[in-house]
């Protein structure tokens, strides 16, 4: 397979997964205004595990874990339950759209240490998307003026995010996709526990599907998204997740009413150029 063809497919992957993640952002907004987002968020993880365990089983037997590299793991799960966290408190206090155009700092940010730690080539194009970015998450926060800290909490995701992509990126590579999942999942419960068992609610019978939505879609998501970056670098893909403002702002207006501002709308937008832009890479590989 060439590169060019690699990276396509990395992009088709990661862009399916993307365009899933805001329903799970709707159903977890949802369940907050019953559930602690912290409750939320340790389920969301929690039925993952139960979807994801049998497939992994199913496949590799007892050893359901990556073999290799079980530290680099650790630590990009860490990144990536900070980064939920933090989203989900997030999106309880401010609108989703909002909340998704301060957390793509993420991929900014992850497009500079990409080429800091991962050594990949940093080209004029990978350099106009990090501005073009930074610009619009600036134009999207508003330092100066009153920020919420729900803003905060968005923003701080954000570099979570970043962090997770690169691991996964090292993390990948040479372990099986299904058994990355799997540690994912579980480890997640694991260090989620806690929280959750202070903020432990029995959910209504008729929001069960919900919550068992929660899991499915986070788990086929988080699946793209490790065969992506096992195709292609994470400089090309990290910029793809604009793709989730496009459905952000469609499932905060038709379900919970939110009409994103002009602020919001153009600092969004200098993000969604920022990744069209970088896509060109992928055409002329030589820039």
């Amino acid at each position: 397979m060439t590169q060019g063809h690699s990276n396509a497919r990395g992009i088709i992957l990661m862009s399916a997964a993307m365009l899933g993640i805001p329903m799970v952002d709707g159903i977890a907004k949802y369940l907050s205004t019953d559930h602690s987002p912290l409750f939320v968020g340790w389920a969301r993880y929690a039925v993952a595990s139960l979807i994801v365990l049998p497939l992994a089983y199913r496949y590799h037997g007892r050893r359901l874990f990556p073999d290799e590299q079980r530290f680099a793991h650790l630590v990009r799960t860490a990144f990536l339950v900070t980064a939920m966290t933090l989203y989900f408190l997030a999106i309880a206090r401010i609108p989703i759209s909002l909340a998704v155009s301060a957390y793509f700092v993420g991929p900014v940010v992850a497009v500079a240490l990409s080429v800091l730690f991962l050594k990949e080539r940093f080209t004029r194009i990978k350099l106009l998307s990090l501005v073009l970015g930074f610009v619009g998450s600036i134009v999207v926060l508003q330092p100066s003026g009153d920020i919420d800290i729900g803003l905060i909490m968005a923003f701080g995701a954000g570099l979570f995010f970043a962090l997770y992509l690169i691991a996964t990126r090292q993390a990948s590579q040479t372990s099986d996709p299904i058994k990355t999942l799997a540690f994912q999942c579980v480890i997640g419960t694991v260090l989620l526990s806690p929280q959750a068992a202070f903020t432990v609610s029995v959910p209504h019978w008729d929001v069960l599907w919900l919550f068992a939505g929660l899991g499915v879609i986070s788990a086929i998501g988080h699946l793209l998204t490790i065969l992506a970056f096992r195709l292609a670098d994470a400089s090309t893909l990290s910029p793809l997740v604009y793709l989730e403002l496009v459905g952000s702002a469609i499932i905060g207006y038709l379900i919970f009413s939110e009409i994103p501002t002009g602020t919001t709308v153009f600092g969004a937008m200098l993000i969604i150029v920022s990744g069209l832009v970088l896509l060109k890479q992928t055409a002329q590989p030589g820039q």
